[in-house]
């Protein structure tokens, strides 16, 4: 059951889990962002949004008349709040649980918000890690009850929304695959000469990718590696030097014909948590024709395209673990 807590509280929150062999723990803190920080970039965005996923989920969030999740936001470490998490996760937790999926979670009450929301004082912008568009939804639902309320005063409560903010090094960025299902009229050889004039291809590769700059493809059975000539890629460029626009750009767009990626049925994406044998079993299943097996976007080239008010493609992070709806709730009233 719920139970409403008789004053405004933060929280910390821990996620632990398992995945393909290495363990991923994670502590942020959860509280609540206002909504004109969001409006005013205070809170940074990397992702564009579509209308109907937002208004689905303004429609949710007004209907519960709740922020029934969280949404996920990163800082840069700060030392004074890390000591702070330090202190408070070594108390006893609130709640602490393994879900079926195999997930710790661990939750404790922090007895003094203050210092937390001091510490916050010198953190000047965060941004956004997963939720882009819980988070734009979150704003909208906050906008719709200023508009409807004649009263309106700036203290209510719609006027905020639930969130948990990690720092930037407790977080992980899984790679997020692609999957091509025919080569374009191409046989596997042809492919591969193609890719040979862009980049350097090598046999026998590792399914994972072991570098920036470097993919490793499945095609007819083999991995293969591909590694792009760092000489002809603009570093201080944080869009263009993304390894997902490189592989666009010099094979999926002019080689394989694939056009827009949020659009072109010819493509298909590949969460990380699922790792480079499921793209083998997917193009071993006829599924697919060529998998391409990513290195990971950074925590630091996320940061870097926020800052520049930049664009990222879509499907170039995947964040694990997930936050877990419903374990904590912020009420609108």
């Amino acid at each position: 059951s719920l139970i409403r807590e008789d004053r405004e509280c933060i929280y910390l929150y821990r996620q632990q889990m398992k995945l393909l062999g290495r363990t991923l723990r994670q502590t942020g803190i959860v509280c609540c962002c206002h909504i004109d920080d969001y409006n005013n970039n205070i809170i940074r965005k990397h992702e564009k949004t579509r209308k109907d996923k937002e208004d689905d989920r303004t429609r949710h969030v007004l209907t519960l008349n709740a922020n029934a999740e969280p949404v996920f936001f990163l800082f840069k470490d700060d030392p004074t709040l890390a000591k702070l998490i330090a202190s408070d996760a070594a108390k006893a937790p609130l709640f602490d649980f393994v879900a079926p999926d195999g997930v710790r979670h661990t939750v404790w009450r922090c007895e003094n918000a203050h210092p937390y929301i001091n510490g916050f004082a010198n953190i000047p912008v965060a941004y956004v890690a997963d939720g882009h568009h819980r988070t734009a939804s979150a704003a909208r639902a906050g906008a719709e009850r200023r508009a409807a309320n004649p009263k309106h005063t700036g203290n209510e409560e719609y006027n905020w929304f639930l969130a948990t903010l990690f720092p930037a090094s407790e977080l992980t960025i899984l790679p997020y695959h692609r999957l091509v299902t025919d080569l374009n009229g191409m046989a596997p050889g042809d492919l591969l000469q193609k890719i040979s004039k862009v980049a350097r291809v090598t046999p026998d590769a590792n399914p994972e990718s072991g570098a920036r700059g470097q993919v490793s493809m499945y095609l007819g059975g083999k991995w293969h590696g591909i590694a792009f000539d760092p000489a002809t890629i603009d570093y201080n460029d944080p869009i263009n030097s993304l390894d997902y626009v490189v592989l666009a750009d010099r094979i999926l767009h002019p080689i394989l014909g694939i056009g827009d990626i949020r659009t072109d049925q010819r493509i298909d994406f590949v969460g990380g948590i699922r790792g480079p044998g499921e793209l083998k079993k997917r193009v071993d299943a006829g599924d697919g024709a060529v998998a391409f097996s990513m290195y990971p976007t950074s925590i630091e080239q996320l940061i870097a395209i926020s800052d520049a008010g930049a664009i990222m493609p879509p499907k170039s992070t995947w964040f694990e673990p997930k936050l877990r709806s419903g374990l904590l709730v912020h009420t609108l009233e």
